[in-house]
């Protein structure tokens, strides 16, 4: 028998949601995405050490640059062992700046393009706020594809089906924990809302034509990723796919085209942000991730602050 890991590459493109190239070259994912909370965790590795001198040389003290420059080149790594994409992270600090979120984009792509590596085999990671929306869809219409990431909510969903944007990471954990701690209970199967998000988000895609990619992210265990075996893609951490790797049960297809999907909607701002509104959980863990993501970036510029 086969892997779980392999039964699930028949019909979902797995995706390490990881720094760590040697595990990324041990568990043979397509593509590989990075956070700036993994890019901390990658900088405390000894094996980095070289690129975090090499990040912040001649920078002339802007660790914004460095801190693109080391993510820039962790990426480089990783698309040596993978052959697919990477996924690399805007400062989440400008998740509520549209000028400032293109103005980084591009600088990503450049020092890519400067590294040999063309667009066509990264995305720019960008949160799902309205102002990131509406920035990921200069850079798509530029021929630049994005990933919008700390997606909790149907409205952000539609909203970047809407803009056309290449793919979103909703995060299946983060709203299974939310509801599990406001609910005092646990979740298992299909009934997990974090799984339900995502069932409800592909098969809204799927029943109106869109192209967005849907890749669920952000697990905290297997029965979540078996729940939404045949999405499009699914982002797994190392641990999580060395279980699948090590389980050599039997795993079905879950999630399909032909589905029962809600009407298409036409997002504005408006509607778009009364939507996030009502919904607590959304708004709390976008608010809470893009926190979150802001305090790790400035532990790695302190780190490369301290490389000067």
């Amino acid at each position: 028998m086969t892997s779980k890991l392999e039964q699930l590459k028949q019909f979902t493109t797995v995706v390490a949601d990881t720094g760590d190239i040697d595990a990324i070259a041990r568990l043979k994912p397509v593509d590989a995405t990075t956070n700036p909370s993994l890019l901390l965790k990658a900088a405390a590795m000894p094996g980095y050490a070289d690129l975090l001198n090499q990040a912040v040389a001649d920078c002339n003290g802007d660790l914004g640059l460095a801190s693109d420059r080391f993510g820039v080149a962790v990426g480089q790594g990783i698309l040596k062992v993978i052959p697919g994409r990477i996924s690399t992270e805007v400062d989440a600090r400008l998740s509520f700046d549209t000028d400032a979120t293109l103005a980084r984009a591009y600088r990503l792509v450049e020092l890519y393009e400067k590294a040999g590596v063309g667009r066509e085999r990264i995305l720019i990671k960008i949160a799902s706020t309205w102002e990131g929306i509406r920035a990921a869809e200069q850079l798509e219409r530029a021929g630049i594809q994005t990933n919008l990431t700390l997606l909790f909510s149907f409205a952000q969903a539609a909203a970047c089906a809407d803009a056309g944007i290449f793919l979103i990471s909703p995060f299946v954990g983060r709203i299974y924990d939310w509801f599990k701690k406001a609910e005092g209970r646990d979740f298992v199967g299909a009934e997990d809302p974090g799984v339900k998000s995502v069932t409800r988000i592909y098969n809204y895609y799927k029943a109106n034509g869109y192209n967005t990619v849907v890749m669920g992210a952000s697990f905290r265990n297997i029965g979540q990723i078996e729940q939404l075996a045949g999405c499009d893609r699914l982002t797994i951490s190392p641990e999580l796919l060395q279980q699948l790797s090590d389980d050599d049960g039997s795993l079905v297809r879950v999630l399909r085209e032909g589905n029962a999907g809600e009407p298409k909607q036409v997002p504005t701002e408006s509607s778009f942000r009364w939507a996030m509104n009502e919904e607590a959980m959304s708004t709390e863990k976008l608010a809470e991730g893009i926190r979150q993501f802001a305090r790790d970036q400035e532990k790695l510029e302190a780190l490369l602050a301290a490389k000067r």
